[in-house]
């Protein structure tokens, strides 16, 4: 079907048109799309234009390339979340109408190091509760989690007890967790957590670093989260100044 018609620059009708055949199920998730020679007749556009627009498409999310192999439809986000909103992992799976579980691997306390007491700011922070757990949606793993909490704020025995660990140090302190200072870094394949969240070798993770405050701007438990990003979506908004 020939796009020449519209008035706006190619590569954009291409891109909407690729996004209105995935919505209508003519290409399925994980599917190969057509060759960029069948693609491009078919659209009635240039290979050059075409590159464009699934080279947009790729940084959107929406396909993923592989060199000397193809294109592909990459499955949606099941789970999308504002960034400026501080919901707990459970918080996202529920919203979704999902069951959340976590399968704890380890719960101990660890000596605190140098990066830790600046992280605290407690230069005589000795001891830290270090918790590493795989968080499920309907029993599929979807997240890995490295949480480090001040030794003491929370009792370790009991920390099985509930999937949010919000919930059990609010109900353990009395505090309340107000705000998180976050960082986002993209990265590939992890040799060993990878694995673990069942992620295909081509497969990405968005890990968010994560330090929370009370209201009363103490920092209480500092976070490393592993999502997989063809599970997991982050938007922000953003205003002009």
């Amino acid at each position: 079907m020939s796009i020449r018609q519209d008035t706006r620059h190619l590569y954009l009708q291409v891109i909407e048109q690729i996004k209105r055949d995935i919505e209508n199920g003519i290409y399925l998730e994980k599917q190969k799309l057509p060759s960029e020679f069948q693609l491009s007749k078919s659209l009635g556009v240039s290979r050059a234009t075409l590159r464009e627009a699934l080279r947009i498409l790729e940084e959107e999310g929406v396909v993923t390339r592989r060199h000397g192999v193809g294109t592909f439809v990459n499955p949606k986000p099941l789970f999308t979340s504002g960034i400026e909103e501080l919901d707990s992992v459970t918080g996202m799976i529920l919203s979704s109408g999902m069951k959340p579980g976590s399968q704890y691997l380890s719960a101990d306390l660890v000596e605190s190091t140098e990066e830790d007491r600046r992280r605290f700011s407690d230069e005589h922070l000795h001891g830290l509760a270090k918790l590493e757990r795989v968080r499920t949606a309907d029993d599929q793993p979807v997240v890995y989690c490295v949480d480090k909490i001040p030794e003491g704020l929370i009792p370790l025995d009991h920390v099985k007890e509930a999937d949010s660990l919000f919930q059990i140090f609010e109900s353990y302190t009395g505090e309340t967790i107000s705000y998180a200072v976050t960082h986002i870094e993209p990265i590939g394949y992890h040799e060993r957590i990878s694995p673990i969240l069942n992620c295909e070798p081509e497969q990405a993770l968005l890990l968010l670093k994560q330090m929370h405050y009370t209201q009363d701007d103490v920092p209480v438990i500092f976070s490393n989260n592993y999502f997989r990003a063809d599970k997991f979506s982050f938007h922000v908004l953003r205003k002009r100044v």
